[in-house]
């Protein structure tokens, strides 16, 4: 799933506007600007779409994680992951909201999505596992829809 998307479902999930994005980009230390976010907010076949680079993404959920979490003073930073994909998307959002994995099953069967347990375990573990599995867009779609739902209401 591109960047933009998964930054424009979080942004309409939380009813945030440009500014915050541009705030929750810093809370993580990326000197981001409203001008430079606008483009990554565009759909891709609107003039002036740019492609969201990962190092901005990650930068974001970083911070959503400290906006909605808190920053922790008695841990040093933790370095930004570079490369994102479903799977990081998906953590930094479970970190983010606080859920478990019960809670990840319920917004997941909200959604109209079935999984089980295992299948979700899998998305989590280390890549190097041997039972890790990436999450495909149709799986991070859905959670998005399913905790949209749940923060927003049907």
């Amino acid at each position: 799933m591109l960047n933009n998307d998964t930054l424009r479902s979080i942004r309409y999930m939380l009813d945030l506007g440009d500014v915050h994005v541009v705030e929750i980009m810093k809370l993580a230390g990326f000197p981001a600007t409203r001008e430079q976010v606008e483009p990554w907010l565009r759909k891709e076949d609107e003039p002036g779409f740019a492609e969201m680079p990962d190092a901005a993404m990650a930068h974001f959920l970083d911070g959503l994680i400290v906006h909605r979490r808190g920053r922790d003073e008695s841990q040093p930073p933790r370095p930004v992951e570079t490369r994102v994909n479903n799977n990081v998307v998906l953590k930094k959002l479970r970190v983010a909201f606080e859920l478990k994995e019960d809670d990840i099953l319920a917004i997941m069967t909200e959604a109209g999505f079935r999984v089980s347990r295992g299948e979700i375990n899998a998305l989590f573990r280390q890549p190097k596992h041997s039972n890790f599995r990436l999450c495909g867009d149709q799986f991070l779609r859905n959670f998005l829809k399913g905790l949209t739902q749940r923060l927003r209401g049907a």
